[in-house]
């Protein structure tokens, strides 16, 4: 990196130089200092110091996708993991001098691929004399100083987060996650850390972590009765005045929550999902804002405080380890403290560098395991199914989830209240490369066909919400004359709409035509042979994603919730080909949809 005047002071001040040499620093001479009121000819004492920042890591430390079981690789030629975010730290580390860094992390740390699957559920770090967290050993070494707690922080349970916890040198924050009885903070709600300054006074900076109110709808079954999550502003406008009265010179809040200021999950909580900006805007004393939860690129966004009328900055990394946040602070010392002068954020691309030998080398029988495991044969297939041509025509890979789906609702209702009501599924096409073979099927080949990290719910829906529904899901077709030619190519994606928002449904049967104006495209929507009645109650097998507002389908974030597990799907298909042993198409196959023009099916 370029000797900046950033590097320059913070250089100057490891090698033990006068920081006076850098009196110039964010806020001009030392002559207009004196004018401030400094006086008597003397430069003012200033300090430099830089915090850095990951969140949504999601169990990345290697640049590996166990899906497709090779170097991860994007669009963009993106990198990921912990191995790459290290090489990165230490470069920042040379550059300011390590005791004028911070490290910290803005949550979502455990749950997200086959590595931390395996740490959690196959070898799970719960057992007597079990392992160490490959995430708690990479952070442990490249030497974290506070992590937020993110929402899928719950999803394996309060055990193994506790556990995690336990296994982490640095604390895992969150003064929001309360406990459901005391109402007192379930975990530690700050950190103060000490900079030493070449000036005799230290700066102390607070780091306040907080997460996400989703967290008690998504993993109602296991936090359910035991802790509770209020809104993020209430917390920080509680917390940030004390922190402050403790002698915080800077506060940075680690928040687990966009910056959006809304919400996915409808009026089911009080409180806002995406609340970072609304932080930043109402609770006074905050000088910069760690994003997290959104997985945006933000490296640098400016909220006014409505109160004070001072900017505070935000920047939310690319998830995954694929960026890492640096905030460099200037800080003044002024009637015997220090004040923030100058703050600003910017991100460094891990993909610039090399993954840092000492974190593959530490977790490299770790990963070698996991690999082994995602190869590993858990059953076989009559045929080949792929979901090329899932977009537009019913295909049985897409049947397949969308049958272990209603399967796996229907045994979670077995004897309840709603059993007796049909049960429908949602599923979407992720991935046009994802396929199961003929013959031997691994657990990658079936996890590769639902690449995210969703969990299922079941809705209650009506037949006319269901018709809504599939209405608003057909938007994803350009609309194409009768007897015009048609192009795949140019047939889907109608607005922009990406492929994981076109959902088809199982157990009714309906034609598209994509003759017709988005919103009048559904024709023949039928149940058992019999067009389908408004009025009648479905149970609907849907991801938490679309359940709680992605995509912004109608009905089903504000219908009624019957049922909810926090297992990912894709482990459920694993868990459903192991028990089946042979996948038969041919059990399973059918079409229920198909695309038409005026009665005439496209294809």
């Amino acid at each position: 990196m370029p000797l900046n005047r950033r590097t320059f002071v913070g250089r100057s001040a490891v090698a033990g130089v006068g920081v006076a040499l850098a009196g110039g620093v964010g806020a001009g001479s030392a002559a207009a200092s004196e004018a401030r009121g400094h006086g008597h000819g003397r430069p003012p004492k200033r300090y430099s110091f830089t915090v850095m920042g990951t969140t949504d890591l999601h169990g990345n430390v290697f640049n590996w996708d166990y899906f497709t079981d090779q170097e991860f690789d994007d669009k963009a030629h993106n990198d990921v993991g912990l191995a790459k975010i290290s090489t990165l730290v230490d470069q920042v580390r040379e550059e300011r001098g390590r005791r004028n860094t911070l490290l910290i992390d803005a949550g979502d740390t455990i749950q997200g691929t086959q590595l931390s699957y395996y740490y959690a559920k196959i070898d799970p770090i719960t057992a007597k004399r079990g392992p160490v967290h490959p995430m708690a050993q990479a952070m442990n070494k490249i030497g974290y100083d506070a992590a937020a707690l993110g929402n899928h922080e719950f999803n394996y349970g309060i055990p193994v987060l506790r556990k995690f916890e336990e296994q982490c040198e640095f604390p895992l924050l969150g003064a929001n996650a309360l406990d459901a009885k005391t109402l007192r903070p379930a975990f530690a709600p700050y950190v103060i850390k000490r900079l030493r300054t070449p000036h005799g006074r230290d700066v102390r900076v607070a780091v306040l972590g907080l997460t996400n109110p989703g967290i008690a709808i998504w993993d109602k079954a296991n936090v359910g009765g035991k802790m509770v999550f209020p809104g993020l502003e209430e917390q920080a406008a509680k917390w940030v005045p004390k922190l402050r009265s403790m002698g915080a010179d800077v506060v940075v809040v680690s928040a687990h929550s966009g910056s959006s200021g809304t919400s996915s999950y409808g009026d089911q909580l009080p409180y806002v999902e995406n609340a970072a900006g609304l932080v930043a805007e109402q609770v006074p004393g905050i000088d910069a804002i760690l994003v997290g939860h959104a997985h945006s690129e933000i490296p640098e966004y400016f909220v006014t405080n409505k109160e004070t009328g001072k900017r505070v900055v935000l920047s939310e990394p690319l998830k995954w380890g694929q960026r890492l946040t640096l905030f460099d602070f200037d800080v003044v010392w002024e009637k015997g403290r220090w004040v923030v002068e100058k703050v600003g954020a910017s991100v460094l691309n891990s993909n610039a560098v090399e993954e840092d030998p000492q974190i593959t080398s530490l977790l490299g029988d770790e990963h070698a395991k996991v690999v082994a495991y995602v190869n590993q044969v858990i059953g076989t297939s009559v045929a080949a199914m792929s979901t090329a041509d899932a977009p537009w025509k019913d295909e049985p890979v897409i049947d397949l989830i969308n049958l272990v789906q209603a399967e796996t609702v229907r045994a979670a209702l077995a004897g309840g209240e709603y059993a007796a009501l049909p049960v429908l599924s949602q599923a979407a096409c992720f991935s046009r490369t994802a396929a199961i073979p003929a013959g031997e099927v691994t657990i990658r080949d079936a996890a590769g066909l639902y690449p995210f990290e969703n969990t299922l719910e079941a809705r209650l829906l009506t037949g006319a919400q269901l018709k809504d529904y599939l209405e608003y899901s057909a938007r994803y077709y350009v609309r194409t004359a009768a007897g015009s030619p048609v192009d795949t190519s140019k047939l889907t994606n109608a607005e922009g709409i990406p492929d994981y928002n076109y959902d088809v449904v199982s157990g009714v049967t309906y034609d598209v035509d994509i003759a017709q104006p988005a919103g009048s495209r559904i024709v023949g929507l039928s149940f058992e042979g019999a067009p389908v009645d408004p009025a009648a109650r479905f149970v609907f097998a849907v991801n938490n994603y679309r359940a709680s507002g992605g995509g912004n389908f109608p009905h089903v974030p504000g219908a009624k919730q019957l049922w909810a597990n926090s297992d990912e799907i894709r482990n459920t298909i694993i868990g459903w080909v192991q028990a089946k042993g042979s996948v038969d198409p041919a059990e399973f196959a059918s079409v229920g949809w198909r695309l038409t023009r005026d009665g005439v099916p496209v294809f």
